[in-house]
């Protein structure tokens, strides 16, 4: 029962309790949830960096490494492209200008929405946009000072990816089973992004 209990929370909005025999929280109570957002999302901002700088440190010159063999491994990929390379892989012509625009758009979208959603939204959504952003932030950061993103874990079956895009994944599938959580029990879901932004 205990580890159901917490689950719930997670996906209880954080706004005050309605009832009126309830006295409101004070105005800190929210305090340690956005300090622990803000560290998640510069932590995985930071960590996104550190291993493309790694990555073009140790992979730049044709190495990989294999971490599970015939699975799993490490090379290093500049990619010009979205995430997962999906502009050349559906035939489209790339445009670095107009990927480094539609991505920062993307990116202000998710904050706006955030923004909109903050009182109103569960933990797991908060952790949610804290992901996208993260992962979106590496990405838009690494195309304007590269021209390009670093990819480097690649599965045998999939396109190279990076850290960021494994956050913007992970933070939409949370989103998504926070939206569909909410809408079971009753509440208002927070903004959902429609789409992954792209990196």
């Amino acid at each position: 029962m205990l580890p159901e209990v917490r689950m719930a929370a997670l996906f209880t909005p954080s706004s005050p309790s309605s009832s009126p025999s309830s006295s409101p929280p004070p105005r800190t109570s929210r305090f340690p949830l956005r300090l622990a957002i803000v560290l998640l999302t510069l932590s995985l901002f930071g960590c996104d960096h550190a291993t493309k700088i790694a990555a073009e440190a140790n992979l730049s010159h044709g190495r990989a490494v294999s971490v599970v063999s015939g699975v799993l491994e490490l090379r290093y990929a500049p990619n010009p492209d979205t995430a997962f390379s999906l502009l050349r892989n559906l035939g489209f012509a790339r445009s670095p200008g107009l990927l480094l625009a539609a991505s920062g758009i993307a990116m202000l979208g998710i904050v706006a929405m955030w923004i909109a959603s903050r009182k109103r939204a569960s933990r797991a959504q908060h952790i949610g946009f804290a992901l996208v952003l993260a992962g979106a932030l590496g990405n838009v950061v690494d195309r304007a000072v590269r021209g390009y993103v670093v990819d480097f874990i690649h599965l045998t079956w999939w396109p190279v990816f990076n850290v960021a895009d494994i956050a913007v994944v992970a933070g939409m599938i949370l989103l998504g089973l926070a939206a569909l959580t909410a809408r079971r029990d009753g509440a208002p879901p927070a903004s959902l992004p429609r789409h992954p932004a792209p990196s």
